[in-house]
């Protein structure tokens, strides 16, 4: 009898696809650690990462959707929900400890959006269902959990994309049929605060109701407090404070459909401030790769695959006429996560090579990321991963340097026997640069501490082993990045900052300083937190959280 419950059992409980594949990489000794290196941190954290975001206590929040099914992780019994089962749909994870806690999510979060605010409370909004006018909190503590507030929103956010504003409020654009837009979090239910703004915009760039490839459109602020939106294959730059369109910039080269379901992926470069002012701006560049032709969609519920695009281009916001500078990646790739390292260099990493996003009309997944390095515009090649990373799969960036991935289920429901199971581990992406023989600078110490305002003047101390070498100052500098969250093959609210360096002193044998200046203005650099690091020689130290702003 006990012998039959626990065929039952197994027979009943799904487990990680991750164990029905090989995991096993390369031995050290035969992997070229100058392409990067994998590693499975967690077989298993009991839900699919569809979303994730970073925390200032360097915990993942991570969540699929509600009606999933039943997911791999519980509740206790005393802690379970009394409007739901004990299955959990949201957890944290602590990548350092590869713990995890359940956390409790009611209405349904699928093809949600997200930001960090100010005060590093993630704010979190929309969904499907129930869910689609749904705001939703989560405080950074040891026990806080998600609070939901069931009419934060004006108009259903299905699909929808977040930014955070210079004022600390976040604007969410867009959505399935929604071609407006909204801020959130709001003081009232009814007044000025509870209104949404009229886009037109998104309804030009609809291709037809149920394909519209304009979803999660790709924004970015702008360094004169402006806001980049980008849809299917063109942009506009748009004044939302006064709900007018400023600037419309020309359409991107190829023929390509860049947002969902034909999904590239888009970052704002690495800002360099050196010289910059209140009145003197840095560059303002966005780079978007991959996605694929219109109609791959249509052909992929025809079973035809086709080959996603290999192009990117680059476009100078401010410039009197800006124009695409187009490239191509080494591989062709939709449903790509474009993530910035805090060397300034640009990760490329999950996706598939033929079909579109949505259930299981992607094929031939892209196991090897990709290295693009904007000074020399040049991309490499790194070391493959085991596990596809699909439709619905995500990536951050940690404070130690590597990269989280997680996600992947191109299922209406957890599927384990599918072309592509559904994915519920996590592994993380080593870069080249936590290899080789140059050493790591690590930061000792931040004067006058880690609550910097604008314009300030800042001492970050580091030791760097030198092993007998002189330190080239001409090669230091310092990192500010920016958090985002990150669904659907768009890093939302990512920036990274190359402050201004005023001089680098040596303390001791191997103790330096460097001197540097905050951003000088809130548009550039948005109030709320930034993991900073100190780069000698294109080597990053594990990043210190400080928070800029009040």
């Amino acid at each position: 009898m006990a012998f039959l419950i626990i065929i039952l059992f197994l027979l009943t409980v799904p487990p990680s696809s991750s164990a029905l594949m090989p995991t096993k990489q390369q031995p050290d000794d035969h992997l070229d650690l100058t392409k990067g290196k994998w590693k499975l941190l967690k077989r298993s954290i009991g839900v699919s990462a569809m979303h994730m975001a970073l925390l200032p206590n360097d915990r993942i929040i991570t969540f699929d959707r509600t009606d999933f099914g039943p997911s791999n992780i519980t509740f206790s019994f005393e802690k379970c929900p009394l409007e739901s089962d004990c299955y959990a749909h949201s957890v944290e994870f602590y990548p350092s400890k590869r713990e995890v806690r359940p956390l409790t999510i009611l209405s349904d979060t699928w093809c949600s959006s997200g930001a960090l605010l100010p005060d590093g409370v993630l704010i979190q909004s929309g969904g499907n269902n129930d869910g689609e006018r749904v705001v939703r909190t989560f405080n950074p503590c040891d026990d806080c959990d998600w609070v939901e507030n069931r009419n934060g929103l004006v108009s259903p956010r299905w699909y929808a994309s977040n930014q955070l504003l210079p004022d600390g409020k976040v604007i969410v654009v867009g959505g399935r049929r929604q071609f407006t837009y909204e801020f959130i979090p709001k003081s009232s239910t009814s007044g000025r605060q509870f209104k949404e703004y009229q886009l037109p915009f998104l309804k030009e760039t609809l291709r037809t109701d149920p394909f519209p490839n304009n979803l999660y459109p790709f924004l970015h602020l702008n360094t004169d407090g402006n806001l980049f939106v980008f849809a299917n294959d063109r942009a506009i730059l748009l004044d939302y404070m006064h709900n007018k369109v400023v600037r419309r910039f020309p359409v991107i080269p190829g023929g390509v459909s860049r947002n969902y379901p034909s999904t590239g992926s888009s970052v704002l470069l690495p800002m360099n401030l050196s010289g910059t002012t209140k009145t003197v701006s840095p560059v303002a560049e966005v780079f978007i790769c991959g996605g694929t032709v219109p109609e791959a969609i249509d052909k992929a519920l025809a079973d035809i695959f086709v080959v996603g695009t290999k192009s990117c281009g680059r476009l100078r916001l401010n410039d009197e006429n800006p124009k695409w500078e187009m490239t191509e990646m080494p591989l062709a790739r939709l449903m790509g996560d474009m993530l910035l390292l805090p060397t300034g260099d640009v990760l490329i990493i999950n996706g598939a090579t033929r079909g579109a996003a949505g259930w299981n009309l992607a094929r031939e997944p892209v196991l090897n990321p990709v290295l693009y390095k904007p000074g020399s515009k040049t991309f490499h090649t790194m070391n493959p991963t085991t596990i596809p990373r699909m439709y619905h799969s995500s990536a951050h960036l940690l404070s130690d340097g590597r990269v989280i991935v997680g996600g992947s289920n191109p299922n209406s429901n957890y599927n384990f026997s599918a072309l592509f199971p559904t994915e519920l581990s996590v592994e993380a992406f080593s870069p080249p640069y936590l290899f080789g023989p140059k050493p790591r600078p690590n930061i000792t110490a931040i004067k006058p501490g880690v609550n910097l305002v604008h314009e300030q003047r800042i001492e970050v101390n580091f030791r760097w082993k030198n092993h007998g070498r002189k330190l080239e100052p001409g090669k230091v500098y310092v990192t500010m990045v920016a958090p985002s969250f990150t669904t659907h093959s768009f890093s939302m609210n990512q920036r990274v900052l190359l402050v201004e360096m005023a001089e680098i002193r040596q303390r001791s044998a191997e103790n330096y300083v460097a001197v540097c200046l905050a951003p000088a203005t809130v548009e550039v650099a948005l109030p709320g937190y930034y993991q900073l690091s100190v780069v000698y020689d294109g080597i990053p130290s594990r990043s210190n959280w400080v928070r800029l702003g009040n």
